[in-house]
């Protein structure tokens, strides 16, 4: 199936007589013919559901249909995306490890990687993703497990070269962990140019109608676990009675060992009505970033043609550094999601923001209503300047979520906006 089709279709596959929507399993509780089944349920050898805090049939069909939709092994949902964050890196890594990330990444996973993580003894480099992969290499320590980027940055809408992380990461024998929020799988599979780990913040585009929070991490089962680096993976885990992960899974060793360590330990795992109206949200997505895609295209146009701006961050115009490598990696759009830096700095940036009556100021991105953010005083706000300079961030930078209205109510609300000093 293609991916419109799979939006619609994969995950959930009625019987005869059966419901044509995902049911809600609104339970915590499942019941068993025998005491028997239920200790292989512990043991990892029977498959079924033994509590709604490690797996819930509704959110199941969601996960089965978003690692369909990335083209990996298995998924696994959250409560948020800064959970999918933290266990897809607490899965591989603990006190005395490191990894190296690319610097231009959201605000939120910059402090959980330097401030959050850094007390639990896990050590994050950052680095800025258009250096050299000899530089980059510089960065590898003999204690280094991973590499994280995003596909497209928040808020600085730079494209991360893909492939050259993943070589980098691999000839370390480690794995690329990627953050494909925004570009969804619609725009973007990077397990197609060599991911191992697939993240989102399901909160945006997948939900796509601001309604629920969440997140998912997918396993692309590509990756050898058995390389000696990683023990966990390889070693008895004596919380369910010596299992070896990559011996009973194989594959699915990683996705397995997040479920029922990380996710048994953490209960960070959504209830079954937000999957279901996450659900709501999969099954219009490609139709929505196409129209995302269009507006955000029209958008970044007239902004670049603006006195009053600065510059503007979106890779689809020519003039833009990422313009290349976007055709690479997103043929079809960059997402909805365009930056500009106004002149005057955050005065201007508030005053132009205040003026705007069709977009929202809201502290959110990717939802189907137009909205704005000024990145430097909220989401990016724990940041030191030098952070902010890194990731790409200007005193009068402004983050636009181009919505699904008319392209010419969206663009004359900036033109009045931009009008009106």
């Amino acid at each position: 199936m293609r991916i419109e089709t799979k939006c619609l279709h994969e995950g959930y596959q009625p019987g005869n007589g059966e419901p044509r929507a995902l049911p809600i399993y609104q339970s915590t509780t499942y019941t068993y013919d025998s005491t028997e089944h239920i200790g292989q349920l512990f043991d990892l050898t029977a498959e079924g559901h033994m509590y709604s805090r490690i797996s819930n049939p509704t959110v199941a069909a969601v996960e089965e249909k978003i690692a369909a939709l990335e083209g990996g092994i298995g998924a696994l949902c959250t409560t948020s995306g800064q959970a999918a964050t933290l266990i897809s890196i607490l899965n591989i890594m603990g006190a005395g490890d490191h990894f190296i990330s690319a610097s231009t990444i959201y605000g939120g996973t910059i402090n959980l990687f330097a401030v959050t993580l850094k007390k639990l003894g896990i050590e994050c480099t950052f680095v800025d993703p258009e250096a050299s992969e000899e530089e980059i290499q510089k960065e590898f320590k003999i204690n280094t497990k991973a590499v994280f980027g995003e596909t497209i940055a928040n808020p600085a809408i730079s494209v991360l070269d893909i492939q050259k992380f993943a070589k980098i990461a691999h000839q370390n024998n480690v794995p690329l962990i990627i953050d494909n929020t925004f570009a969804t799988p619609v725009l973007c599979r990077p397990i197609e140019f060599g991911a191992d780990i697939v993240i989102h913040s399901t909160t945006k585009y997948m939900d796509g109608h601001a309604v629920q929070v969440g997140g998912v991490i997918i396993d692309s089962g590509n990756f050898d676990w058995t390389s000696g680096k990683f023990k966990e993976f390889t070693e008895p885990d004596l919380s369910y009675h010596g299992v070896v992960y990559t011996e009973q899974f194989e594959k699915a060793a990683y996705i397995t060992k997040a479920r029922v360590q990380l996710m048994r330990d953490l209960g960070a795992y959504p209830s079954a009505n937000a999957a279901f109206l996450l659900n709501l949200g999969l099954e219009t997505l490609a139709v929505r970033m196409e129209r995302h895609c269009s507006n955000a295209n029209q958008v970044a146009a007239y902004l670049n043609k603006q006195e009053e701006i600065e510059f503007v961050n979106y890779p689809t115009l020519e003039d833009n550094q990422y313009h290349e490598r976007s055709k690479k990696y997103l043929p079809l759009g960059c997402s909805g999601v365009v930056s500009f830096s106004i002149k005057g700095g955050r005065e201007r940036a508030v005053k132009f923001m205040d003026n705007l009556k069709l977009a929202s100021k809201v502290v959110h991105v990717a939802d189907i209503r137009t909205c704005v953010l000024h990145p430097a005083s909220s989401t990016h706000r724990q940041l030191t300047d030098s952070q902010l300079i890194a990731a790409g961030i200007t005193p009068g930078l402004i983050r636009i979520s181009v919505g699904l209205e008319n392209i010419d109510d969206i663009i004359e609300d900036i033109e009045q906006a931009l009008a009106n000093k």
